[in-house]
This record gives structure tokens, C-alpha cells and sequence, in this order.
């Protein structure tokens, strides 16, 4: 039950875990990437509002200690992160010219002039090349090129340059010329709180998981709890208790699926059932056996006019003894199963055999048989009730009988070890002709009289208590011998057949 449990419980903490981490990746990874998006626009978006907080500035005036200040009170100009590149006085931005001044860092210093040259850095003149020209205030990383192209298209845009990207923004100054505005955004700025967004998420989607596991695992206890209690009460009915039911009224465990409660209704229904089965069982046993009384009267009437003598004694007894065995069967057929007394079971076995077998002597002289006893000399306690210890041997016994010629020898021996008493009974007759026909029930042939039960009555008994009943031929006699084996202990090893013992010491010889 407890791999049942650990299974069923496994199987939904599993499931639980599989659909909550396919929700979890579903919605969380593109949320990260829509972080990640919004951490690049807004770095961009920044960079833009830079560039446009310096347009004010640039329509009222180029100059260039002007510009500065405004340039060094913007944040990243105070960072190093910003650049302005002016147009030369009286030309337009992106116009070509033979000379122009080129102010920043860019080519030199803050105010370093530098002679066009026809391929320098970000504002240096180049004549004839339509790059900018005019004085670069701050730190410029954009290429002349680009520079130039965005103040001829009059358009912002972005390009990549070492560390990251700079946008580049054009600002009309005055008629026909445009001054363009460079901001650095560096690529630390694109990915700015994305780590710890992703690491936020994962813990949510972790946390999405522990607690579905935690669901899951509450109703896995729940339905295995009901299924335990609908598998206790099974047992409970194997076992004998036919009282047992499993409670419907509401549910079997708080939680539980509807399923459950179903299985319990029909295992209540199923219950009901068995006892109506079993109570017109014993009625019918009970009718049945009360229909003997009839002959039975008869026998005992018939017994009391047989004189005096040992046939006559014996067949009274024995009249008596069914007559006590038919009321016993009435008795228990008719008591319910619950108000049974309990009775202590065990016995010795050597005490009933020494006298089921001096019953079966008289009989045996009346016919010829000879018959030998050994090994009853000493107790052997079985863990099994004396009247159904004494119904085994008398239909091994009523076998050899039965089956076997009159004048046919036959022998019982037991055989006591410490985990279990061994019954041995052989004759001198033919022997099984199919020992595995012979032990399935109602299928043995013994003529008039036989109803081919009674050595399941015997494998019944000796299965009951972890034995068996084998059937073979007699080493001894040559014919039949059946092997009753009682377990009392332990299992051990099954001794060897040309080991056991027979002692010649019967204690009743014909």
C-alpha cells in the first residue's frame, strides 16, 4: 500500500510540475524578453530626451562657451557621454569647405583646432567630403560620415560605435544650417536591471511550481487516504469481517475524488451481497443436514436392537458421533458469521490420530486388513482445530477403505520436526492411477459413495496452515501413500523421503 501511495502521489507532483513549469515558460520567458525590450527602449528613449533637453539651448545661440555650459549641465554631458557638433559660421551643416575648426576631444583637447585633412576623426574638415564642418563640443565616438548624414537628411538615427551605440540628433540653429546632437548609450545601459528581472521571474515561476507541488501533493494524500481506507475495509471483508463498510454518506476522505465514492458504493453493494450469498449457504448446509436426522434415527433405532458386543458398542458409537456432527453443522450453519465463539485452535495431532485410528481397527478386523502405527508415541501440537484434524484423517483413512480391496494392508506414521508434523498414510492397493486428477476437487472416482471431496477437505486443512497434501506411491507397501503436511513454524527444508522412520513398535497391530 505505502508503493501504491508513493506512486499515486508521484504520478500528480509530476503532472503538477510538468503543467506548471510548461504555464510558467510560457508567459515568463516572453516577459523577459519584453524586459529586455523595454530596457533598450528606455536606454534609447533616455538618449533622446538628452539630445532634446540641448535644442532649446542651440536655437538661441552657437556659441560655443554657451553651448558648453548647457552641455555640461545635461547628465551625460557631465558623464563624458555627449557631444555637439556645430556647423561652421555662415555654412550650412554637411556643406562641403576647404578649412574648418574642429573644438572637443575628438581630434585633440577641448578647443584643439586642426587643419581639414581629408580623412580625420568626427569633425575634422574635409574639403569637398560633405562631412560636417565646424567645432565638436564634448566626446564625439560617431564616424564623420554619419555625423554628416544626419545632418543632411535632418533625421535621428543610431549607429554602432566600440562600447555601444550613439544616436545621433539634428538641430536646426537658424535658417539652413543644423547642428547635430551625438548621445553615447553604452551597452551596459541595454541591459540594465534585465539580469535581475530574470532572476525575479525564475523565482516566481519557481515559486509557481512549489506551490502546485504543494496542491498536488495535498490532494494526492486525500485520494490516497480514501483509496487506503476502501483497501483496509477489502482486507477487512477477506479476512472474514463481513460487517465491514466503507462510509459513503459523505465522502471517504475530505477531498476525495467522486470516483472514490462510487468504488465504495459498489464495494458496499458488493458486501451486502456476500453476506446474502453466505446466509443462503447456511441455510441451505443447515437443510440439508437436517435432513440425515431421518436415517439417522433410523441407524440408532437399528443400533439399539444389535445386542451386546464390540461390533455393536462401535456401531453405537459411531451412530452417537454422527448424530453429535450433524447437530454441530446445524449449529454453526445457522450462527451467523460475527456472533462465531472464538475457539482456540491446536491440538495434538499424535492424540487424534492414536484415536481415529482405533476407530478405523475395528473396521480393519472386520476385514482382513492388517494395519501398523507409527510415530504417535509423542505429542504433536498442530495449529489446527481437533475436529477438523479428525475429519482429515478419517477421509484418508475412508479412502484406503473405499478404495482398496478388503484384506489390504495399509499404515499411518507421523513424523514430528520442528516446524512441522507429517502425516503418512499408505496401503498395499494399486495406487493413484492420476495423483492431479485425485486432488482437484469433486473429480476423484471412487465408486459408490464417494463424492470426490474428501482430499480437498485434507489439502484445504494442510493449506491453511502453510502446508501441502502430496500424493505418491509407498516405498514400504507399494501402493497409494498420501502425505499430509502440517506447518507449525518456519519453513524447512522437506526431508528426505528414504530418511524418515518407521517404527516397528506399532502401538495397535492386527
Amino acid at each position: 500500500m505505502r508503493r501504491f501511495g508513493r506512486s499515486l502521489r508521484w504520478a500528480l507532483i509530476k503532472a503538477a510540475v510538468a503543467g506548471t513549469t510548461m504555464v510558467a515558460l510560457a508567459f515568463l520567458i516572453p516577459l523577459g524578453l519584453m524586459v529586455q525590450q523595454t530596457a533598450r527602449d528606455r536606454a534609447f528613449t533616455a538618449a533622446e530626451r538628452q539630445a532634446a533637453a540641448l535644442g532649446p539651448a542651440l536655437a538661441i545661440t552657437t556659441d560655443e562657451d554657451a553651448v558648453n555650459r548647457a552641455l555640461a549641465s545635461t547628465d551625460a554631458g557631465g558623464q563624458g557621454r555627449m557631444a555637439v557638433h556645430l556647423p561652421a559660421a555662415g555654412q550650412p551643416a554637411g556643406a562641403g569647405g576647404a578649412e574648418a575648426a574642429t573644438v572637443g576631444t575628438g581630434g585633440g583637447g577641448p578647443g584643439t583646432v586642426a587643419a581639414g585633412t581629408g580623412g580625420g576623426g568626427p569633425g575634422v574638415a574635409a574639403a569637398g567630403t560633405g562631412e560636417p564642418e565646424g567645432p565638436m563640443l564634448g566626446e564625439g565616438r560617431a564616424a564623420a560620415a554619419d555625423v554628416a548624414t544626419a545632418g543632411g537628411k535632418g533625421r535621428s538615427f543610431t549607429v554602432k560605435v566600440a562600447g555601444g551605440y550613439a544616436l545621433l540628433q539634428p538641430v536646426a540653429v537658424d535658417t539652413g544650417r543644423t547642428a547635430v546632437v551625438e548621445v553615447f548609450v553604452a551597452e551596459s545601459d541595454l541591459t540594465r536591471g534585465v539580469a535581475t528581472a530574470w532572476q525575479v521571474l525564475s523565482a516566481v515561476a519557481l515559486g509557481l511550481v512549489a506551490i502546485s507541488v504543494l496542491v498536488a501533493d495535498r490532494m494526492g494524500s486525500r485520494i490516497v487516504a480514501s483509496a487506503r481506507k476502501l483497501a483496509a475495509a477489502a482486507r477487512s471483508l477477506g479476512a472474514g469481517n463481513l460487517a465491514v463498510r466503507v462510509p459513503v454518506e459523505g465522502r471517504l476522505v475530505a477531498g476525495s475524488p467522486e470516483e472514490l465514492r462510487e468504488a465504495g458504493q459498489a464495494f458496499n453493494t458488493m458486501a451486502d451481497r456476500v453476506v446474502q450469498l453466505l446466509a443462503a449457504e447456511r441455510e441451505l448446509a443447515a437443510d440439508l443436514s437436517h435432513r440425515l436426522r431421518t436415517p439417522l434415527t433410523v441407524l440408532r433405532l437399528n443400533a439399539a436392537s444389535l445386542g451386546e458386543g464390540d461390533a455393536a458398542d462401535a456401531t453405537r458409537h459411531a451412530v452417537a458421533q454422527l448424530e453429535r456432527e450433524v447437530d454441530q453443522i446445524i449449529r454453526s450453519a445457522r450462527r451467523a458469521p460475527e456472533d462465531a465463539p472464538v475457539v482456540a485452535v491446536g491440538c495434538d495431532a499424535a492424540e487424534v490420530i492414536r484415536e481415529r485410528v482405533a476407530f478405523w481397527s475395528a473396521l480393519a478386523e472386520d476385514e482382513g486388513r492388517r494395519w501398523q502405527l507409527a510415530g504417535a508415541e509423542r505429542a504433536a501440537p498442530v495449529p489446527v482445530q481437533r475436529g477438523d484434524l479428525a475429519a482429515a484423517v478419517d477421509a484418508l483413512l475412508g479412502n484406503v477403505f473405499r478404495h482398496t480391496a478388503v484384506g489390504t494392508a495399509f499404515s499411518v506414521d507421523v513424523l514430528a520436526t520442528d516446524c512441522s508434523v507429517i502425516v503418512l498414510v499408505g496401503d498395499a492397493g494399486p495406487g493413484y492411477s492420476d495423483p492431479a486428477a485425485a486432488l482437484k476437487r469433486g473429480e476423484g472416482h471412487g465408486g459408490e459413495g464417494s463424492t470426490g471431496l474428501g482430499l480437498d477437505i485434507v489439502r484445504k486443512l494442510a493449506e491453511s496452515t502453510g502446508g501441502d497434501l502430496a500424493l505418491g506411491r509407498s516405498a514400504v507397501l507399494g501402493g497409494a501413500e498420501t502425505r499430509l503436511r502440517l506447518r507449525t513454524g518456519p519453513q524447512e527444508a522437506a526431508p528426505a523421503r528414504g530418511g524418515r522412520r518407521r517404527s516397528r513398535g506399532a502401538l495397535f497391530q492386527k
